[in-house]
């Protein structure tokens, strides 16, 4: 914990609406590609941040060195921004109305912090571990990623927040080649935590590689999918990705005021009874969500949000102003991932609550579908069309699970995909390793359990 976590003290240079932000990203990534480290880098980016609001004008400003002199100055020089803004724009708005809140939490580890060199040796004993067990591999990597967002806050209204929030990630790519043509997968084994808290032994990790190599081998044997709509099974790791990327980010309340779909199906029902959509805040089913936010970056309590409610959308996700605009109440979604970024509406932690069915029971349900497992690529707009890569996944057959598939892609629009769902599991998996890149990469967590639906497959 390096930051200045006090910041009352420049309370007294705030004269109108004001937020003051001090935030440290430290970030570490090392990767090896065929036992050779190709990446070895720590990074840390600092700084200051000041937004002011004036009758719906805002002023921005930022500096990298952190002293008294310099706080003021940034302060300062938001406040003359935010002026001179408010003279050429004269929105004439009224503030939002005040609140406060207070959170001081961070997920710092207390066990003895691995050095440097002791992360790149973790790396490597994982490398040489596939490279012994798997000769038939042509090509491997093996990579760490690790980063610490650690924030203080303080806004004009009374807010003050702290927050330490780690993301660990190990990243494992296996190549192998059949008849001249290459085949890979790869997986990301996550935690939650910082390095010391997420991997306490290889066994787990060990395992997991297994498991994908062994999928990876089937996938070199496997068939391309029947073109068109097809029965299928997405399993969680789909299910989330598809919550977030096509639900999720229609219900942000800027998209929407920008035209997105969500605007016109507020209370009217887009997905099967079966599908329930929740942005969590912090906690969900009384554990900790991926990326928990308890205040967000203006300095508002994180709520959870119900986007869609037994089939029928019923919330858009909110910063203060859009609030204002609909007349609702902010729910803590606005958030920054750099000292220099202003916040925006963005996503905390997106799933599809679970249901009651149990996967194998899904599976011996399809005469004849897929059951598509993890995605690679992929894009998604504001009108809920989507088109992922799937990189892993099966055949199923007369209720049973079949050959692999070869890489292919699904597509459609997800409020249409989501009434076909009849079956949803009754487990929840979480991820975090993703990357939200709205203007701005900011990590978030999805999860939810497996759906079956109907949905477009590509073929050959």
């Amino acid at each position: 914990m390096m930051i200045t976590r006090d910041l009352v003290p420049y309370a007294r240079h705030f004269r109108e609406y004001t937020e003051l932000r001090v935030q440290e990203n430290r970030t570490t990534r090392i990767f090896f590609i065929n036992g050779k480290m190709v990446q070895n880098s720590r990074s840390a980016l600092s700084g200051v941040s000041a937004r002011v609001n004036i009758s719906g004008s805002w002023g921005f400003a930022s500096n990298p060195t952190m002293s008294p002199e310099i706080v003021k100055q940034v302060i300062q020089a938001a406040t003359e921004n935010a002026h001179f803004l408010e003279s050429r724009e004269k929105i004439k708005k009224k503030l939002f109305p005040a609140n406060s809140a207070t959170a001081d939490y961070h997920f710092s580890t207390s066990k003895e912090p691995r050095t440097h060199q002791e992360l790149i040796a973790f790396v490597e004993e994982i490398d040489d571990h596939i490279q012994q067990q798997y000769p038939r591999l042509s090509s491997r990597t093996v990579g760490l990623g690790c980063l610490d967002m650690e924030k203080s806050l303080l806004t004009s209204e009374k807010s003050q927040a702290y927050s330490l929030l780690p993301r660990t990630s190990l990243i494992i790519n296996l190549v192998v080649e059949k008849n001249g043509e290459p085949f890979e997968l790869y997986d990301v084994i996550e935690g939650h935590f910082q390095f010391e808290d997420s991997f306490p032994d290889l066994d787990h990790i060990y395992q997991g590689i297994r498991a994908q190599y062994d999928h990876l081998l089937h996938k070199a044997e496997g068939i391309h999918p029947q073109a068109g709509f097809q029965e299928c099974i997405l399993d969680a790791q789909l299910t989330g990705t598809l919550a977030h990327e096509a639900i999720g980010h229609t219900t942000e309340a800027d998209h929407v005021l920008a035209g997105s779909i969500a605007g016109y199906n507020l209370d009217k029902e887009v997905a099967s009874p079966m599908v329930t959509l929740v942005d969590f805040a912090h906690t969900a089913q009384q554990k900790l969500c991926p990326m928990p936010i308890f205040v967000d970056d203006e300095g508002t309590k994180a709520e959870d949000v119900v986007i869609i409610e037994r089939g029928i959308l019923k919330s858009f996700l909110h910063n203060k102003e859009s609030a204002q605009h609909f007349q609702a109440q902010p729910t803590g979604n606005a958030r920054a991932f750099r000292f220099s970024d202003e916040p925006l509406i963005r996503m905390r932690n997106t799933a599809l609550l679970a249901g009651k069915h149990k996967l194998e029971e899904m599976i011996s349900s399809i005469d004849q579908g897929y059951y598509l497992m993890k995605s690679g690529n992929g894009q998604a707009d504001t009108t809920s069309e989507f088109m992922f890569g799937v990189v892993l996944g099966y055949e199923i057959s007369k209720g049973k699970i079949g050959r692999a598939l070869r890489d292919t892609t699904i597509s459609g629009v997800a409020f249409d995909i989501l009434k076909t769902v009849s079956m949803v599991s009754d487990d929840m998996i979480w991820q975090n390793s993703g990357m939200c890149g709205k203007k701005q990469p900011l990590p978030v967590g999805m999860g939810g359990p497996a759906i079956k639906c109907s949905i477009n497959v590509a073929g050959r």
